[in-house]
């Protein structure tokens, strides 16, 4: 593995302090952000090519084309490399790219650490399988390069503390793909909570379904074009097999973990901002799974977790409760969903948050949140802590559910509560030659 730490960021010798360059140094004093003014970015329409945000992106699935479409519609933003262990996916990115600026400018690459490589990206957006998210973004973070990563931010709670540490260390923007914290239901629903429209809060439920489950696949061949080896990556060897790869990577636990890392990440992600508990977590968590007999895929495929707060707030994360976001109080609830959102009394959906009341942090477009923040040096909606402390509530529901027992949980220290076997699961050893 190359070492891409040890690349300088240098503004040159007499020159002027460019946009580029403090977007690479910059060290993040978030309390008083610099603010690059509108004139600083260029002509109204397009600002020129050295005034804009340039895009390096990793991972050109079906999230990444989404995510990479968005930052192409971005006045402010130039994509000039694409990145992916399947060639299909990567040519296709090319082909995409070069036809939304009608000329080829955009290069392909297998390897993320040629891409990180270049010394032309301010930027990198990173939609791989999960397992990969944290090491590519810190090989971006330490760099100098702000980051966009999708959600669930990591695969495991080690990986998320050591990468939300290195993103405040080197004074980087990041953003993790949490787009509901960018809808204004959602934000609406904390917003209600937070102020006691439903009265004391007390119980908070999240529903999104359960795991496929997938018999025992044989061997294949590697197909043409996949680098499979580097798709592994940090994870254990295996044989490859088409139902491992791709989208079906969230059902096996090497790479992810299923329904609850997967939706748990969004919906969990919103219990926690309207529990105001957005940089901390539970302190029990008592979890019950049922898991595959065999077969390929062994991520839970129903589970029942109850978590308990310091608070007393309860959040109940179920395969059987209705989907979306429930939150119960002595005196009224809210249901949040995607497209639409429910109360009881139904007036207190026509309640207005007063200016002196609690305002949480509103974004109306996720992707611009980030480019407006990369600008501006502060932090997004959704910036690394917060995606960290969002997915590990989910990494305690699979923790609790493997060892099918209560568990006591210390927010601020990160660890167990005197359970060394269950400390055990807080990270993963890494195959040769990836490591933290």
């Amino acid at each position: 593995m190359t070492s891409l730490s040890k690349k300088r960021w240098g503004a040159g010798a007499g020159s002027r302090l460019t946009r580029r360059q403090f977007l690479r140094t910059a060290s993040v004093a978030f309390a008083a952000p610099y603010v690059i003014t509108s004139g600083a970015l260029g002509a109204a329409e397009r600002p020129s090519a050295s005034n804009r945000i340039v895009f390096g992106c990793v991972g050109m699935g079906g999230m990444g084309n989404g995510d990479m479409g968005a930052f192409l519609g971005n006045k402010d933003c130039q994509v000039v490399a694409v990145c992916d262990v399947d060639s299909g996916h990567r040519k296709g990115a090319v082909n995409r790219v070069n036809k939304h600026y009608g000329k080829n400018v955009c290069a392909g690459y297998n390897d993320f650490r040629e891409l990180i490589a270049r010394d032309d990206i301010d930027a990198v957006l990173i939609a791989t399988p999960d397992h990969w998210h944290t090491l590519i973004s810190l090989a971006a973070v330490r760099s100098g390069r702000d980051v966009y990563c999708e959600k669930p931010l990591t695969l495991t709670i080690e990986e998320g503390r050591v990468l939300s540490d290195a993103v405040k260390r080197y004074g980087r923007v990041f953003q993790t793909g949490s787009q509901q914290r960018s809808d204004h239901r959602f934000r609406f629903a904390c917003e209600l909570v937070r102020n006691g429209r439903i009265g004391k809060l007390h119980t908070i439920r999240t529903g999104f379904g359960g795991s496929p489950a997938c018999g025992p696949q044989a061997p294949m061949p590697v197909p043409d074009g996949f680098d499979y080896d580097l798709w592994l990556g940090p994870a254990p060897w295996a044989p490859y097999t088409r139902n491992r790869c791709h989208s079906n990577f969230r059902w096996i636990l090497d790479y992810s973990g299923g329904k609850m890392t997967d939706w748990g990440a969004h919906h969990n992600d919103i219990a926690q901002w309207g529990n105001g508990t957005e940089f901390s977590g539970p302190v029990e968590i008592d979890g019950k799974g049922e898991f595959p007999k065999g077969g390929l895929y062994n991520v839970p495929t129903h589970h029942h977790i109850e978590y308990t707060y310091a608070n007393g707030v309860k959040l109940i994360c179920s395969s059987s409760e209705a989907h979306g976001v429930r939150f119960e109080g002595t005196e009224g609830w809210v249901h949040v969903n995607r497209g639409w959102i429910k109360a009881g009394p139904a007036s207190l959906l026509d309640s207005r948050i007063g200016p002196d009341e609690i305002h949480l942090y509103a974004s109306h477009n996720h992707h611009a949140n980030f480019i407006e923040c990369v600008k501006a040096r502060r932090h997004p909606i959704a910036q690394a802590e917060i995606g960290h402390r969002s997915v590990t509530v989910c990494h305690l529901g699979n923790i609790s559910m493997l060892l099918g027992r209560k568990l006591r949980w210390k927010p601020d220290k990160e660890r167990f509560v005197d359970d060394p076997e269950a400390d055990r699961y807080i990270g993963r050893p890494m195959r040769t030659p990836w490591h933290l």
